[in-house]
């Protein structure tokens, strides 16, 4: 039997009363806590998806779906079909007057394209130094889907072209540069700081590689990849055996060449002679869609 009073009964449960109380609310908030920090996560992280999706249609919104002709920032260098001639100097603009003219139409992150400039690379250099031809690069971006939304294709060929116009020297080399330091598939390729530096590695000056790091080359030039894009794979002269486009295209006085994959074959094609037996070429990288 207790020797507790009724008083004392009363205080003591009355205690565990305001205990149960205060443990209530300490749960209460604990679960507020929990949903806020809940929401709050939910809401960051819509906010996040809703940044990228803005960035990215800020992006298509930069271009529009014109053909090339109504391009208003075109290359200085670049000829009126599209394009940048090389010659004899190896200065972008410039012509082999009266040689044959060599088409290439490529894409930067497209490993067939590394192919053929490890394949043809020296040989282009020798048939425009030589003055046996004139070469015509065609950068294109087929491939920004392979780049994990970086756009790797286009800041690299708009990297190419603001070369072209404003350090025309050093275009050449730029090319080859990006080659010689292509990024695999489905990565996100070279930054443009990264970009930045291959050109004014290959020659350019430094306010013309600032620019390539900044974005002005890609905000200036990316109409001029996207329409020339565009462009490229609606001609049905580029179309290849499936009836679509893809790069490496190889044209050689407005023919497309299939045999550029045997060495020496491309440079044979130029100077007249007979080209060493075709095997079948490497898979050309389509166009998206």
């Amino acid at each position: 039997m207790s020797n507790k009073n009724k008083a004392q009964l009363r205080e003591e449960a009355r205690q565990e009363a305001l205990a149960r109380q205060q443990k209530q609310v300490q749960r209460d908030r604990r679960n507020r806590i929990l949903v806020f920090g809940g929401l709050g996560l939910a809401i960051a992280a819509l906010v996040a998806v809703a940044a990228f999706i803005l960035i990215n249609e800020g992006a298509k919104k930069n271009v529009e779906d014109i053909p090339l002709a109504e391009v208003t920032d075109v290359p200085s260098t670049a000829l009126e079909s599209g394009g940048i001639p090389v010659g004899a100097d190896l200065v972008a603009g410039t012509e082999n007057e009266g040689a044959p003219v060599v088409d290439e139409y490529l894409d930067y992150m497209c490993p067939v394209c590394g192919q053929f400039e490890q394949v043809n690379g020296a040989d282009v250099e020798t048939m425009v130094t030589s003055g046996d031809a004139t070469v015509v690069f065609h950068p294109v971006s087929i491939l920004d889907r392979a780049s994990k939304n970086t756009e790797y294709s286009t800041r690299a060929a708009s990297a190419a072209y603001w070369v072209a116009d404003r350090a025309p020297e050093a275009f050449f080399a730029f090319n080859e540069a990006l080659f010689a330091n292509q990024p695999e598939e489905d990565t996100p390729g070279l930054d443009d700081e990264a970009i930045a530096d291959l050109a004014e590695g290959a020659g350019a000056p430094a306010d013309v590689a600032a620019g390539i790091a900044d974005g002005t080359a890609r905000a200036t030039f990316g109409q001029y990849v996207y329409s020339l894009t565009n462009d490229a794979t609606a001609d049905e002269s580029l179309m290849n055996a499936n009836g679509g486009f893809g790069t490496p295209t190889i044209l050689v006085d407005g023919e497309r060449f299939e045999g550029w994959n045997q060495p020496g074959g491309l440079l044979t094609a130029v100077q007249g002679g007979e080209p060493a037996a075709e095997e079948e070429p490497a898979e050309e990288e389509a166009a998206e869609g």
